[in-house]
């Protein structure tokens, strides 16, 4: 590369346009990069094209709006033409996980072998996927064994660096988090890549921890155990909490007030979910055992986040007493607020089990209905999908909340209490205020938080 192109603005391309490629593509389009967006899925990119996310992710569609009307965003479902047409690749396809806990690299592998076929000049191919440490070192093998297949016998393949900025998008937050990120993570392994990837993020005023690839690699994973292991230990400590007559939101704030702690990922309920926390946690503890370290707190706290599910069923059978023959109203069906990502979803967790244990569900979700439809189909007198949280109320005999979205927090609770048979309502998510709601003639359970009248009725029945 001459010195006078060092300084042209070369052009991005984003391989893979789901929850992270997408908001990636979209993000840098704001920043004022031309961007390629690429997909092998020919009906994914012509809704795009259309000006219409394939998944919920608030301001996404405005981005999405503006992104087409600059001009500076192409889309293709040819991704050899976005890797010939760009400089700097960042693969954000799927790493999905295999029954071992292992990290399914094979679309990554592909996305490469598509990359090494049509190198036409010095690429800078950038992991924003979510990898294993190590998968650099298989990048740069398998691109330099396919380019030099690529470009015929015996014919050297051009110049390319591989580099490592992980993501760390929530979803629900996935636009804050691209425009005022609290960190960028860049591993590379030259002063080219480095001076790409600062010159793309410095413009965010943010800090940029400069490390190596596989140090970066690693990162993703151990913030993502790391907070898992928050939800967990906050799970476990709302159990005691109603073990002894505490309140765990009450503990939570006290905990978080620390600066060394923090609040968030505090909240104590029913576990998560979605496509991060439980893929990377296992595939990190997969990594761990493979190199004969112990993962034992990391098993741990696995297990408390499959236990959710019984400690919520108990609380439920608490309220209603048996469950079979019993018409339950639920409230949520994504895995958290914000999103329509059903994936490790704890709600659909408890939905099959509470439909395998005899119950009638009419359920309702602001934007996971479709996907949750093509999950657990509806079945007639068992399971209904319902236009509003309303009509999942009707004639129940308990209202489930497992999932925390703000219109839920809203809802006339008065109407509620008429519509259903039984007025108890079981909060998964300690959403609700437990004075408004019992205000409202309702019997309120949530998790972690003993009720004061409950507990001073106990003590006055223990004095006596």
């Amino acid at each position: 590369m001459s010195d006078k192109s060092s300084y042209q603005k070369p052009r991005i391309a984003v391989l893979g346009l789901g929850h992270v490629g997408l908001p990636t593509a979209l993000g840098f389009v704001e920043l004022g990069w031309e961007v390629i967006g690429a997909d092998d899925d020919a009906s994914k990119v012509a809704m795009i094209q259309s000006g219409k996310a394939p998944f919920c992710e608030p301001g996404l569609d405005d981005l999405l709006a503006r992104g087409l009307a600059s001009g500076r965003l192409t889309l293709v479902h040819c991704v050899e033409e976005a890797v010939r047409g760009a400089t700097i690749l960042f693969v954000c396809v799927g790493t999905p996980q295999k029954d071992t806990g292992e990290a399914d690299l094979s679309q990554v592998e592909a996305i490469v072998r598509t990359i090494a076929c049509n190198l036409n000049g010095y690429k800078l191919i950038v992991e924003k996927s979510t990898v294993p440490a190590i998968t650099a070192q298989w990048i740069k093998k398998t691109l330099a064994r396919f380019a030099k297949l690529g470009n015929g016998p015996g014919k050297l393949h051009p110049e390319f660096d591989v580099a490592s900025n992980p993501e760390f998008l929530q979803e629900g937050k996935a636009l804050e988090n691209i425009f005022r990120p609290d960190r960028v993570v860049v591993g590379v392994e030259s002063e080219r890549a480095r001076a790409l990837l600062e010159r793309l993020y410095r413009p965010l005023n943010c800090p940029i921890l400069l490390t190596d690839v596989r140090t970066a690699e690693l990162t993703k994973h151990a913030a993502n155990a790391f907070l898992s292991t928050k939800i967990s230990f906050i799970n476990m400590v709302a159990d005691i909490c109603e073990a002894v007559g505490a309140d765990v939101t009450q503990v939570a704030a006290g905990v978080g007030l620390d600066p060394r702690i923090g609040r968030e990922f505090l909240n104590a309920g029913i576990g998560f979910g979605g496509y991060c926390f439980p893929k990377d946690l296992r595939a990190f503890m997969y990594l761990a055992r493979e190199h004969g370290v112990d993962c034992g707190l990391l098993a741990e706290v696995e297990k408390i986040n499959l236990r959710r599910t019984e400690v919520f069923l108990k609380k439920v059978r608490h309220a209603v007493w048996v469950l079979r023959g019993k018409t339950m109203g639920v409230l949520g069906l994504a895995f958290k607020g914000g999103t329509d990502d059903i994936r490790e979803s704890p709600a659909l967790h408890i939905i099959k089990a509470l439909l395998e244990e005899g119950v009638q569900l009419r359920v309702h979700d602001p934007q996971a209905m479709e996907a949750s439809r093509q999950e657990i189909p509806p079945q007639a007198g068992r399971l209904e999908y319902c236009s509003s949280p309303y009509e999942a109320a009707r004639e129940a005999d308990a209202l489930l909340i497992l999932t925390e979205w703000q219109e839920y927090r809203d809802l006339d609770f008065r109407r509620l209490n008429e519509l259903m048979e039984v007025p108890v309502i079981v909060d998964g998510r300690n959403l609700l205020n437990p004075e408004i709601v019992r205000a409202s003639g309702f019997e309120y359970l949530c998790m972690g938080r003993y009720d004061v009248a409950e507990r001073t009725a106990t003590a006055v029945e223990n004095a006596s």
